[in-house]
């Protein structure tokens, strides 16, 4: 026989081909309730993750839960009060070892009372500070950490173009957002070293119900409309700062730039 013979006549050799499962993806949300917290965990179930979501109300995760048993990732409750930030370092461990793989963490969690044009409340500007700057810090401490030791994951904090001026609405809240992006900037310079992303989100208006007190909110838009996009720049991995909608950048460099002799003068 030639040689092709010899080759069509051979026995076919079978090849057993071991199956193996797709490695399942993990994230965590904090905040994940309402609003833009409970829409992102919503859209990460759909593409797979396994999501720990982490708010104060447990039956509103409960809830969110139920609702997204069908899909194909699945929803971890756990809830926490991050203004309790001695729970946080025991709450992440349990939540991270639970979800497993976890390659994203996002915090989504934050307030934004109504406060009046001449109103000084101590007690408002402590609240806020507690939620939206030491919670968010405790919990990405954790977040850094793990992602520091993986040398991998995506941090995201989410921020507000609120905190890019001093204005005269609400100055603990565009406080606490100036030193959340601060914060996670100085994050993203450390564990840039070692591969891991940290992305800023600074929304512009969004329809959540932080938002419902406000008579105004100009170009606002939905909740899932902001998560979708705030996922999408988080698994792009290319941002550093990310306005949501992206034409809130062009917005935002009109208003750091105007003179502060001006801006006083202004009410936006």
């Amino acid at each position: 026989m030639t040689d092709a013979q010899d080759w069509q006549d051979a026995p076919v050799r079978r090849v057993a081909v071991k199956a193996t499962q797709p490695k399942r993806r993990g994230a965590i949300v904090i905040g994940a309730s309402t609003g833009i917290g409970a829409e992102l965990v919503r859209q990460l179930a759909r593409q797979g993750y396994t999501v720990g979501a982490v708010a104060r109300r447990e039956e509103l995760l409960l809830a969110l839960q139920e609702e997204m048993k069908l899909e194909p990732g699945r929803v971890v409750p756990l809830a926490q009060d991050v203004t309790d930030t001695e729970s946080i370092p025991a709450a992440f461990e349990s939540l991270a070892r639970e979800v497993e793989s976890v390659e994203l963490f996002i915090y989504s969690a934050g307030i934004m009372p109504d406060v009046g044009p001449q109103e000084y409340d101590t007690a408002k500007d402590l609240a806020q500070i507690e939620v939206n700057l030491a919670g968010a810090m405790a919990w990405c401490n954790q977040a850094a950490r793990l992602f520091l030791s993986q040398r991998s994951g995506t941090l995201v904090g989410i921020g507000s173009i609120a905190g890019d001026r001093g204005r005269k609405g609400n100055p603990a809240y565009h406080a606490t957002k100036a030193g959340f992006a601060t914060y996670l900037e100085s994050l993203r310079n450390r564990l840039s070293e070692v591969g891991v992303h940290v992305l800023t989100i600074k929304p512009g208006g969004v329809h959540t119900p932080m938002t419902a007190h406000l008579d105004k909110l100009p170009m606002a838009i939905s909740a899932d409309r902001a998560a979708a996009t705030i996922i999408g720049a988080a698994q792009r991995r290319f941002w550093n700062t990310r306005y949501v909608p992206l034409r809130w950048w062009a917005v935002a460099l009109v208003i750091k730039s105007i003179p502060s002799f001006l801006f006083k003068r202004m009410t936006i």
